[in-house]
């Protein structure tokens, strides 16, 4: 019987073209820096992950414009990712929540598009009277329907970065393919003092963009408060996808 069962567990079933990584991630089309922490930057990741770019979806067709004319563009990636060995999907701009419920039944596997997606989640574990605020890459165009999208509560506070030094202009508009990591630390650090300073109720905050994780530990020093981003709620998508084994 142990010689019968060592067998048939020695017996590989393919189907797929790559092994090994369970998470596809759809890849804005962009230029700029991807530092360590940043959703792109595929050593940000303590697991492999598969990228698939999607043709013509820029950062300021996404952010700035109606990105809804993207989502064939979308599903398609997202399915091709599937076929390539991916049992989970996300992506790497919270603003395609406006996605989330299109890509889920499409592609057949866990989707995961925003970090808006947790706020629900870290309201849920705030103590009473508390409540989360989201920092954002662009405030002016993140809609109710992204909100609704994440069930998002409408009167949840947010904070843009569109009137820093940095990061919007490298991310959102383009400007140029150099990074000053520490301006770009500095925009958000403002948008959470400036989140933190008109919301006295505030009990955590939530980044809405998936580029901003390398500056999650110097804002959450600098308010006093717990940060949650695209790599806290990816990590956890993960862990149920591929279970840790502890024997």
């Amino acid at each position: 019987m142990l010689a019968s069962q060592f067998a048939k567990s020695n017996i590989a079933t393919g189907g797929r073209t790559i092994y090994g990584a369970s998470l596809g991630i759809l890849t804005l089309e962009t230029s700029f820096p991807r530092i360590p922490g940043d959703m792109g930057n595929a050593s940000t990741w303590p697991f492999p992950v598969l990228y698939q770019v999607v043709r013509g979806a820029s950062p300021e067709k996404v952010v700035l414009h109606d990105a809804r004319c993207l989502l064939p563009d979308f599903i398609v990636a997202a399915q091709d990712l599937v076929k390539r060995g991916a049992d989970a999907i996300t992506t790497t701009c919270g603003f395609l929540t406006l996605f989330q419920k299109d890509l889920s039944e499409a592609v057949g596997v866990p989707v995961a598009t925003s970090s808006l997606l947790q706020v629900p989640w870290v309201q849920a574990m705030l103590r009473p009277r508390k409540r989360v605020g989201i920092i954002t890459v662009c405030a002016g165009t993140l809609t109710p329907a992204h909100l609704e999208a994440a069930n998002v509560p409408r009167d949840t506070p947010i904070v843009g970065i569109e009137s820093g030094a940095e990061l919007f202009r490298v991310l959102v508009k383009g400007e140029k393919n150099e990074l000053d990591v520490g301006l770009a630390e500095a925009d958000v650090v403002s948008a959470g003092h400036r989140l933190v300073a008109d919301n006295p109720d505030l009990g955590a905050i939530v980044l809405e963009c998936t580029n901003m994780p390398p500056y999650s530990a110097a804002l959450s020093d600098a308010v006093g408060l717990p940060v949650y981003d695209i790599y806290s709620m990816i990590t956890w998508f993960h862990a149920g996808i591929r279970p840790r084994r502890f024997a």
